[in-house]
């Protein structure tokens, strides 16, 4: 039985990505070949007819270099923020393509290596992911010039479909997703874990989430499934995913078999087990 649940939870999540990146996939075609322009942009800026979404990280950076408050980007940025606050940091767990292509890659492991649980062997503070987004900041400050939208991995997906659509050539900037990927060959998803300051900036918005996995202790036999199935390396048998690590991508509910943990939709619950120190 949990195993079905296991795997329904990785299909529909996986069936929601595939659907998100081929959405950007498909889009340029529709604007180049068919001259349908009712959907627009990617991921950092999508624009459906006259509704336009921008990422919060790069609408702070655009109102950071021009030191102007543009009510569009703060319109575009309202309902992401708000998805964020409800819900935590689902985009980066259910519709970047960055976490697509690491689905893929894992798959592609366990087949190879057989063996159904991935191994991290780079393990460093998750404080890092905080100093990123500083010094992202600082150089959009510095510079005075928004950093992020151009060397935003899951942007530069989307451009470099877009290059390749439009003008039959791709940008050298590209070479930054494969860096993403094959760092992914090293540690789970080692760039959002430690480098990416979009995720860090969900994180702070989707803090006081309403959606999050909450744990039962009497329930909880410290198996440590959970543990090693979470993709970013958190410890959900010590109350981590109540952290502001977790990207509530549900995946630690899935294998508890005593169903000691589970997604909660209210106020945050305090767990006496979570260590200061693991957080």
């Amino acid at each position: 039985m949990v195993e079905k649940k296991k795997n329904r939870i990785h299909v529909i999540r996986f069936l929601v990505l595939t659907g998100a990146f081929l959405l950007i996939l498909v889009n340029p075609f529709l604007n180049y070949y068919l001259q349908i322009n009712f959907i627009q942009g990617w991921y950092q800026s999508f624009g459906i007819g006259n509704l336009w979404f921008v990422s919060p990280l790069e609408g702070l950076e655009s109102l950071l270099v021009t030191k102007h408050l543009f009510l569009p980007t703060l319109i575009g940025m309202l309902l992401p923020v708000c998805l964020a606050a409800l819900l935590g940091s689902v985009y980066c767990s259910w519709l970047c393509p960055i976490s697509f292509f690491h689905e893929i890659l894992d798959f592609l492991r366990r087949k190879v290596t057989r063996k159904k649980r991935l191994r991290d062997r780079m393990v460093l503070s998750r404080r890092i992911l905080w100093y990123a987004l500083i010094a992202e900041i600082l150089l959009t400050l510095i510079l005075a010039a928004p950093i992020f939208v151009f060397m935003s991995p899951p942007g530069l997906v989307g451009r470099e479909i877009m290059i390749a659509v439009f003008f039959h050539t791709l940008a050298l900037e590209g070479i930054i997703i494969l860096f993403v990927l094959m760092m992914n060959l090293v540690t789970r998803r080692f760039y959002c874990r430690y480098l990416c300051p979009l995720g860090a900036t969900l994180n702070i918005i989707g803090s006081r989430r309403k959606l999050r996995v909450v744990q039962d202790l009497q329930a909880c036999t410290a198996c440590s499934r959970c543990d090693q199935i979470c993709p970013l390396g958190l410890t959900p048998s010590l109350g981590m995913a109540e952290s502001i690590y977790c990207w509530n991508c549900g995946e630690c509910t899935t294998v508890c078999q005593p169903g000691a943990l589970m997604y909660h939709w209210g106020e945050k619950v305090v767990l006496e087990q979570v260590k200061p120190d693991s957080l």
